[in-house]
């Protein structure tokens, strides 16, 4: 008791103020929670709509240690970007395994689509038109790389059935499209379920391969 007020000392310990201690982060670990709080903004806001004000904020920590890691808005969004774009890729080309053509068109169409369900941020971003140029380019450059081994297995299937093989890459480009684009619309209904949804892509897909015409032709009269 000082001059009649309670000192420290007299106030029982349990009614002490506890002192919360914060775990001071590495920079790692601090980089993937802004890579994190970055992607969940920019595929609800958009690249414009985002500011670097706001991402600091959500992390906890001053505008500098964003730059500090990534340089700014425009670093943080390419790297964003290139992880997303690697991860859907790596997803699409480890689903490819199975031997029957069917069943290889049925994981492609599934790996899209588990991509789109499980990372919806990333697909958000993907299909918006990036403002600033990528070390990984866009994402109809992506899809073409999906494209050219699809054109692999379609160039197997067209030399074993006598149709020209140099036709491949056409119909890659058409077949993963239908896929990329039917899966942007799937992204916001999410009807039917995924499984239907690759049935059908498939039930399109297969059966317009399979009634394919060696030399196909126009019947309208419009020839060139």
């Amino acid at each position: 008791m000082i001059d009649g007020v309670a000192t420290d000392s007299s106030i029982p310990s349990s009614d002490k103020p506890r002192r919360v201690r914060r775990t001071r982060m590495t920079g790692a670990e601090r980089r993937q929670q802004l890579l994190e709080i970055g992607r969940t903004l920019f595929a609800t806001k958009g690249f414009e709509g985002t500011s670097v004000e706001e991402i600091a904020a959500k992390a906890g920590v001053s505008k500098p240690v964003v730059y500090e890691h990534f340089g700014g808005k425009e670093g943080l969004y390419a790297v964003v970007v290139d992880r997303e774009m690697r991860r859907l890729l790596d997803m699409v080309t480890s689903s490819l395994t199975a031997g029957h053509p069917r069943e290889l068109c049925e994981q492609a169409a599934f790996a899209l689509l588990d991509y789109i369900e499980e990372y919806t941020d990333g697909f958000r971003i993907l299909v918006r038109d990036s403002p600033i140029p990528q070390s990984t380019g866009s994402f109809a450059s992506l899809i073409s790389d999906i494209a050219t081994q699809v054109e692999d297995i379609l160039g197997r299937e067209f030399k074993s059935r006598g149709f020209d093989p140099k036709l491949a890459p056409l119909y890659a480009q058409a077949l993963v499209g239908m896929v990329a684009l039917t899966g942007q619309w799937w992204l916001d209904v999410r009807r039917p379920k995924k499984a239907e949804v690759a049935a059908h892509l498939v039930n399109l897909a297969w059966h317009g391969l399979d009634g394919l015409e060696p030399k196909p032709r126009l019947i309208g009269h419009r020839k060139s």
